[in-house]
């Protein structure tokens, strides 16, 4: 039998928890409405299927939403402030599960950019969470997801920037941005709004690579988070990232005796067990 160590923070972080619990508990409550979900709940299809088989109506745009009784769910990763706009003309009742941490950048943006300030972003241009956060400041953010692309923006000093980051953004490459950042002459505000618990999930998964012969990261393969997960992992040990136990079946396990574990924030833990029971019974 393999010696199977799961990582001490792996699995729904509380914004991801928060947002699946307020979803379902608008599924079971409102069976007589219609409940929208702009966007993909979270970035993994097989709890985002459980919801859909309940009654969850998952759009890409508020164009795909019907009239009449119905609600919207925001999801965690936020959306800009022309959706809630919108929601008030159609007058669209809007089930908001966007996660406190990334309502705080919302708040720090739109204020800063009312200010006069230039927003700087620091993350993926394409990730919802991103395009959410840019819709705060009239989509005026300037986006930057790692030091070589912050070197190429021309950065002014006779104005005033204002630095977030992407919630689930990758601590040391958000360090070497911000110590650059520091040795310009600039007048510029910065704001680390990594999420706490992105901090000790990545620092856990680090911490536990280096303890195992082989790391298995548990995650969607669109997820943000999960991803930054593989990278860390990967500096350190052989990794094998996967969305269910599926696909370890055609996977040799022989020439590893310890193996690590380790979720990203939007893994439900019924696959992080069924994960653990497979790799266990080996």
């Amino acid at each position: 039998m393999k010696k199977v160590i799961i990582a001490d923070n792996a699995g729904f972080c509380f914004g991801v928890k928060r947002a699946m619990n307020m979803a379902w508990e608008e599924l079971i409550s409102n069976e007589d409405k219609k409940v929208y979900a702009l966007g993909p709940l979270i970035h993994n299809k097989q709890a985002v299927s459980k919801y859909e088989e309940k009654g969850l109506i998952t759009v890409d745009s508020m164009e795909q939403i019907e009239e009449g009784n119905l609600e919207m769910i925001i999801r965690s990763h936020g959306v800009a402030k022309k959706i809630y706009d919108e929601a008030e003309i159609r007058k669209i009742d809007i089930i908001d599960t966007t996660c406190p941490f990334v309502k705080k950048i919302h708040q720090i943006v739109n204020k800063s950019y009312n200010e006069g300030k230039q927003v700087l972003v620091l993350g993926d241009k394409d990730h919802p969470e991103i395009i959410g956060i840019n819709g705060w400041c009239m989509d005026k953010a300037i986006i930057a997801k790692t030091l070589e692309d912050v070197k190429k923006i021309d950065l002014n000093s006779d104005k005033k920037y204002i630095v977030v980051a992407q919630t689930t953004m990758n601590e040391k490459e958000f360090e070497k941005i911000i110590d650059y950042i520091n040795s310009i002459d600039l007048n510029i505000e910065i704001e680390n709004t990594i999420c706490s618990a992105t901090r000790v999930r990545q620092q856990s998964a680090r911490d536990l690579s280096e303890k195992v012969d082989v790391m298995v990261v548990i995650g969607g393969k669109h997820s943000s988070n999960t991803q930054k997960l593989v990278k860390i992992c990967k500096e350190v040990v052989d990794t094998l990232a996967i969305e269910t136990s599926e696909e370890l079946k055609n996977i040799d396990f022989n020439n590893y005796e310890t193996i690590g574990v380790t979720a990203g924030a939007s893994t439900p833990d019924w696959i992080i067990q069924d994960t653990i029971s497979y790799l266990e019974n080996l």
